[in-house]
């Protein structure tokens, strides 16, 4: 394992990483995909309820069954990708909580309550899906997020009869650095943020 400084690890994960839509030949391993989970897994979310749910998406079949539910321009930069995550939540994540909270009985706080167990899904699964994005990088991947895709159908497709529910996909690889266009400006703090 290689070791970074500070700087090359904020490169790494924030100032030097890029959205990537075009992909090298190379694979991905089913170990790393795993070093990603354990990685993200370890960001909190409210009462550790740990909603997201992730399926890779990478043999050929799976890619066709994807296709269909995907907008044109997304269709050439996730064919190519050598693994898709569908980011996901799943609406029964509170049955999870007796093992995951161990001081209280969080499960009861969400049972019947279905525009709570909503909200709290979708939340913490997003911003679950945020550190997914980080731990890739992390371990040295590239990621293509998009939101252009039909979410219906491909809960249809890979989650009809459960509570999972996708939020938005991430392709996987190692991107085509050489394909890449110039950064796109981003918003300074004084534009975004107040200190009062």
């Amino acid at each position: 394992m290689r070791t970074m400084t500070y700087e090359q690890a904020l490169d790494l994960m924030f100032r030097e990483a890029r959205t990537h839509r075009s992909w090298l030949d190379r694979p991905v391993s089913d170990e790393t995909l795993r070093q990603v989970w354990e990685l993200a897994k370890m960001g909190p979310t409210s009462t550790n309820c740990l909603p997201l749910r992730v399926l890779f998406v990478r043999s050929p079949e799976a890619k066709a069954r994807l296709r269909p539910c995907l907008d044109p321009g997304n269709v050439p930069p996730t064919m190519a990708a050598p693994v898709t995550a569908i980011l996901a939540h799943d609406l029964e994540f509170f049955e999870q909580l007796p093992r995951l909270v161990l001081h209280t009985d969080a499960r009861s706080w969400f049972v019947g309550k279905p525009e709570l167990v909503e909200t709290t899904a979708f939340r913490n699964g997003t911003l679950q899906a945020a550190y997914f994005i980080l731990a890739a990088r992390a371990v040295g991947l590239d990621c293509g997020p998009m939101s252009g895709f039909d979410n219906a159908a491909v809960d249809r497709e890979f989650f009809a009869g459960t509570a999972i529910r996708s939020n938005f996909l991430c392709n996987l690889g190692y991107g085509d650095p050489s394909k890449l266009f110039p950064r796109a400006p981003r918003l300074g703090f004084d534009e975004v943020a107040r200190i009062i």
